[in-house]
């Protein structure tokens, strides 16, 4: 039986892939390294320093770690700059009616994200309060495919990982989910995932689930 849905929240909940994208790549012209939306495809669902190490592949010198800390947070000042437009006006596929009708149906709901700034993303767009938990990447030393985030985010919930479902955009996302031993449910680009155990094409599926026979 699934008592709880865990939610990544970038590209399930709200988009901002359009401003990573545009941070990194203003870091890599900076830096004079090549980078496209190719590339930063591959930093879905991995975490800043890793996001970081694969924009450097490209680079011409290596960095010292001093100075990797340094991009990284300067990508990271960036990024929350082009955050202050977001509002409720961004929230994706209905998400916040969907989560209040899993609630109303006793479905506990968290968010699982590798993001640091997922609190104020939340903020932003006018959901802070209304997930029973947030796990994010303040919490976690490794993030996904570890599953770590989603571990935390059960704990968190007071559900047993076997009882948690995760909704999840990226590949990286689902296996984290099943190797915490969770229930994976692909949205988006992860449903090409061969690792997910369900596949949906609009948050308003998960309505359609039937929880207690799972």
């Amino acid at each position: 039986m699934i008592k709880a849905i865990i939610f990544d929240l970038d590209g399930v909940i709200v988009s901002t892939d359009r401003y990573h994208y545009a941070a990194w790549k203003r870091i890599a012209d900076r830096e004079g390294i090549y980078f496209d939306e190719v590339i930063n495809h591959r930093l879905r669902g991995v975490s800043r320093m890793e996001s970081l190490e694969i924009l450097l592949e490209r680079a011409a010198r290596s960095y010292t770690e001093e100075e990797k800390i340094r991009l990284a947070n300067d990508k990271n000042a960036i990024y929350q700059q082009f955050l202050e437009q977001l509002s409720p006006n961004d929230i994706l596929d209905d998400a916040d009616q969907v989560i209040e009708e899993l609630k109303r149906r006793n479905i506990k709901v968290a968010i699982g994200s590798s993001s640091k700034n997922t609190k104020r993303i939340l903020e932003k767009i006018g959901l802070l309060e209304a997930f029973d938990a947030i796990a994010d990447g303040t919490d976690i030393t490794r993030s996904k495919p570890h599953p770590d985030v989603f571990l935390v985010a059960a704990e968190r919930l007071g559900v047993c990982p076997s009882a948690c479902a995760v909704v999840e955009d990226a590949n990286s996302g689902i296996v984290a989910a099943k190797q915490a031993g969770m229930l994976a449910i692909a949205i988006g680009e992860a449903r090409k995932s061969a690792n997910a155990d369900m596949r949906i094409n609009h948050l308003s599926d998960l309505l359609k689930i039937k929880y207690d026979t799972i």
